[in-house]
């Protein structure tokens, strides 16, 4: 029986539609960020325009973060939301603390953003969730974490009387994840607990997000599982994986995030073995994707003629490639040079095009509002997913040659024929991709602000 989504009352719709819109707002942000670092860049510029203390460092820490945990969480409250409404719709609930959580989201945009423009704290680009040394951006990072983990807490509190509409894959899937959420933001208190009286700086905010970030990613494999079984559901009409294998996936994942809570009670961040205990962490990514992929392929396989003209389907088919793209690279990371971010953009941009295909194949349809199909829409996906592809390998060879990560112009070093091959294919990749996100952002955006085409019950 395949897991359907039931229809949403008028309130429901409007609160997605709001965890919708914070997603569009995160990646504007983050696009608006990145022309400013370019223009930055630009020689003399600051002549003509008056740049604010160490705009680029600031300016480069608000690009990553609203591009990756802004937009990752915001989809995630949108996924939560769903799965609350569908079991709220079957106790009769009305969830009356979620529009207060939806605006505190949106405040923590603006408590983000705004210290890259003060003369004041230091920008650290530690890994995971890169920082400034502002009581404002801990604050709005702070408020964000919490806005997602009540939509989580609000998830688990209508199980009791649910009349175990939570064994649907879809429902039971967010809870995993949402736990596994929740075991992330718990290393964050543990690590902060234990640098207490700590001066801020760059080895503090690389401690303090290491461990909670490196179980982040297990709740960002659940999110991409979750987008990949709902996009099979909604493109093929059947279940591409089965409970069962669903739930070993999840179940799989959720351990491993435990088993990176007990390396948070265990060790401490000044203790090398917290360091290289959950660098090896990510090996246990593999066995719960490949269980997916392993179960889901032939059932796609077999599904008679696919929907290639479906955009949805699209991401379906290029997220799992993009992905194994970056798993591939990821084996032969060292952290010191472009293979690190080589294997982390490939696998960052394949979550990214799962996150595309539930815009256009499950909350822009659920509200009313989809997309049809079209030259520009196709071109969307198919820029985003090869010049991502493209970039990623541009720096893995740029890697290999040993350009250094986080540095820029003259300070890489370039002088290896294969390293300036790498980064010119980078470059061109990237552009590539920034073109069909943009176009992405602008169509979906539009979507959103337009009236629904469909009557949403009231």
């Amino acid at each position: 029986m395949v897991d359907t989504q039931p229809p949403l009352n008028r309130h429901d719709a409007a609160e997605l539609r709001g965890w919708a819109g914070l997603a569009m707002l995160s990646l504007a942000i983050a696009g608006v960020f990145a022309l400013l670092l370019a223009l930055s860049r630009v020689p003399g510029i600051q002549d003509i325009f008056p740049w604010p203390l160490d705009f680029f460092q600031k300016g480069l820490v608000i690009h990553v973060v609203f591009s990756f945990a802004v937009w990752f969480l915001a989809v995630m409250g949108a996924l939560l939301h769903l799965a609350t409404a569908r079991l709220a719709g079957e106790i009769g609930t009305s969830g009356t603390i979620r529009n207060p959580i939806l605006v505190a989201a949106y405040v923590s945009c603006l408590l983000l953003f705004v210290p890259a423009f003060m003369d004041r704290g230091e920008a650290s680009l530690n890994n995971y969730i890169p920082a400034i040394s502002d009581p404002l951006y801990y604050a709005g990072l702070a408020l964000l974490g919490i806005a997602v983990a009540i939509k989580t807490v609000d998830l688990l509190i209508r199980l009791p009387g649910s009349n175990g509409e939570w064994k649907r894959p879809f429902v039971l899937s967010m809870m995993t994840t949402g736990l596994i959420y929740l075991a992330a933001l718990a290393a964050f208190g543990i690590a902060l607990m234990q640098l207490d009286g700590q001066p801020l700086s760059y080895d503090f905010n690389e401690n303090l997000f290491w461990g909670g970030g490196h179980i982040l990613q297990y709740a960002n494999t659940a999110l991409l599982l979750v987008a990949l079984y709902q996009l099979g559901r909604l493109t093929l009409g059947r279940d591409i994986v089965g409970c069962k294998t669903m739930a070993w996936a999840m179940g799989l994942l959720g351990v491993y995030a435990l088993i990176g809570l007990a390396i948070s009670l265990t060790y401490g961040p000044d203790s090398e073995r917290y360091f290289s205990q959950f660098t090896n962490m990510q090996y246990g990514l593999a066995a719960p994707s490949l269980l997916f992929a392993v179960v889901a392929f032939p059932v796609i396989r077999s599904s008679g003629p696919l929907p290639w003209r479906d955009p949805a389907f699209l991401c379906l088919a290029a997220a799992p490639l993009v992905f194994a793209v970056g798993g591939f690279l990821g084996l032969f990371v060292d952290g010191a040079d472009t293979r690190t971010p080589a294997h982390y953009h490939g696998v960052i941009a394949a979550i990214n095009l799962s996150f595309m295909g539930l815009f256009y194949g499950l909350f822009l349809p659920v509200l009313g509002r989809a997309l049809k199909p079209g030259k520009a829409l196709y071109a969307q996906i198919y820029m985003f997913a090869g010049g991502q592809t493209v970039a990623a390998i541009g720096l893995f060879l740029a890697g290999g040659y040993g350009t250094p990560r986080k540095t820029a112009g003259g300070d890489q070093g370039l002088e290896e024929m294969g390293a300036i091959v790498g980064m010119y294919l980078n470059g061109i990749g990237a552009l590539i991709a920034i073109i069909g996100g943009v176009m992405f952002i602008w169509m979906v955006s539009k979507a959103l602000l337009k009236a629904p085409t469909e009557t949403i019950n009231s």
